[in-house]
């Protein structure tokens, strides 16, 4: 189920579809509406048209036959409608023409009509509705008239049961719209997580769509997959060319290094040797890289007195470092790993940062700070890029040295951080799991 802060998200896919399908639908119920009320009224005025010509038709029968105008028939111009009225009287003899009354009140065709034929208006008094059926019969105007209130009343129950029903058919369908589109929504969802652990590096994630023809989110999702197959391919592409070169080169590279040691005491021959000390450090790296990439390595776990193994660290290294060591208890880790991550972040600090190297202790916490320029955004917004330094104040190298420390601290299960100091300088810390107590025991 979607949490309820993607419930509350006013530009999720889920409530734009929800809006089309309401705009959809009340377009729907508008337009049909609008052409059941227009078509009942049409039906409903020939109706009333019909009873009044009808009703008229009577009214003159009665009267050829009695000679006096019956109850229910209307002769007097002032009795009836002023637009009715106006249109009989303009026509007095037979033969000449009047305009004919329109079916809807205060409204006039244009076209005229002869004398003795019958015309009919409908006044909407809305208290009264009426339909007139007129005409001259002999030189005098004669007009009945129908109550319409019944089918006013009907016509109006029509449209309230109309807007009643629609507002129902949108109670129910906009909610339902909702769950239709939660459908898609998660597929959606789904895909987006999985581009998210691509993304941060988990490039065996895959969205599983399946084969054949779907819809566009399948698509997507058949794109994402074939996308993350070609990066994981390049990318063990990579490592094993990375592994095949650093092995190439460690056999050529042990025959320099014997070569060197025989060289004569010099300048030149110091040189030599620190070039070729240079270039075997990268080639151990490199192979210490292709093993982590592989997932080669496998940890030693045991419970060891963190400050202790910190300080011999420290003492290998040969560097300046003040050491900050506070009680700590045991920490779960492996020690040769451990020395390498620390070995590495001081270095690190030494040959990047400037002024003082701080390592401080504090329970399974291990912190290594400088006093340089700090990191560069891209490697705290990224991470460690093997081969990039990320700045020129950090100084020239290829990049390893924080690579492998974090390599290392995921195969020992330690989390490493990097980050900047407020008043200035790198800080790098790596935490440690403590040890259990029947490890201790």
């Amino acid at each position: 189920m979607p949490s309820a802060p993607a419930l509350l998200n006013r530009h999720s896919l889920r409530w734009k579809f929800a809006l089309l399908v309401t705009l959809a639908c009340c377009a729907t119920a508008l337009t049909i509406g609008i052409l059941v009320h227009n078509s009942t009224r049409d039906r409903s005025m020939n109706d009333g048209a019909v009873k009044a010509l009808d009703a008229l038709s009577q009214v003159l029968d009665e009267y050829e036959q009695t000679g006096t105008p019956p109850v229910g028939a209307v002769t007097n111009t002032e009795v009836m409608p002023d637009p009715l009225a106006r249109r009989l009287r303009s026509s007095p003899h037979p033969g000449s023409e009047i305009p004919k009354a329109s079916s809807t009140a205060g409204t006039a065709h244009d076209r005229r009509v002869t004398a003795d034929e019958e015309v009919t208006w409908y006044d909407g008094n809305p208290n009264r509705p009426r339909m007139w059926a007129a005409r001259t019969y002999h030189g005098e105007p004669f007009a009945t008239s129908i109550d319409m209130t019944p089918d006013l009343l009907t016509r109006q129950a029509l449209d309230r049961h109309m807007w009643k029903y629609a507002l129902v058919a949108l109670a129910v369908i906009v909610p339902l719209s909702l769950l239709l589109a939660e459908l898609p929504h998660r597929r959606l969802r789904h895909v987006a997580r999985t581009a998210r652990r691509i993304a941060d590096g988990d490039l065996t994630s895959r969205i599983s769509a399946g084969g054949g023809r779907g819809d566009e989110i399948r698509e997507i999702s058949t794109a994402l997959d074939a996308m993350a197959d070609s990066l994981h391919g390049r990318l063990k592409a990579e490592q094993r060319f990375t592994a095949d070169v650093a092995h190439e080169l460690r056999t050529p590279l042990m025959g320099l290094v014997t070569a060197s040691g025989l060289l004569d005491e010099g300048e030149a021959a110091d040189l030599v040797r620190n070039r070729v000390e240079a270039l075997r450090t990268l080639v151990e790296e490199l192979l210490e890289i292709s093993r982590l990439d592989a997932g080669a390595e496998s940890a030693e776990l045991r419970p060891v007195p963190l400050a202790e193994v910190v300080a011999d660290s420290l003492a290998r290294t040969g560097l300046p470092v003040r050491f900050a060591p506070t009680a700590a208890p045991l920490a779960e880790t492996d020690p040769r790993r451990l020395d390498r991550i620390v070995t590495n972040l001081v270095v690190n600090a030494h040959r990047h940062g400037g002024g003082l190297v701080e390592v401080r202790v504090t329970a399974t916490t291990v912190t290594v700070r400088d006093h340089g320029p700090g990191f560069p955004a891209e490697l705290l917004a990224q991470g460690p890029q093997r081969f990039r330094t990320g700045s020129v104040e950090r100084g020239r190298g290829h990049g390893l040295g924080l690579t492998i420390a974090l390599g290392q601290a995921q195969v020992i299960g330690a989390g490493l951080d990097f980050a900047n100091a407020p008043d200035g300088g790198a800080v790098a810390t790596l935490r440690l799991p403590a040890a259990s107590r029947s490890a201790r025991t």
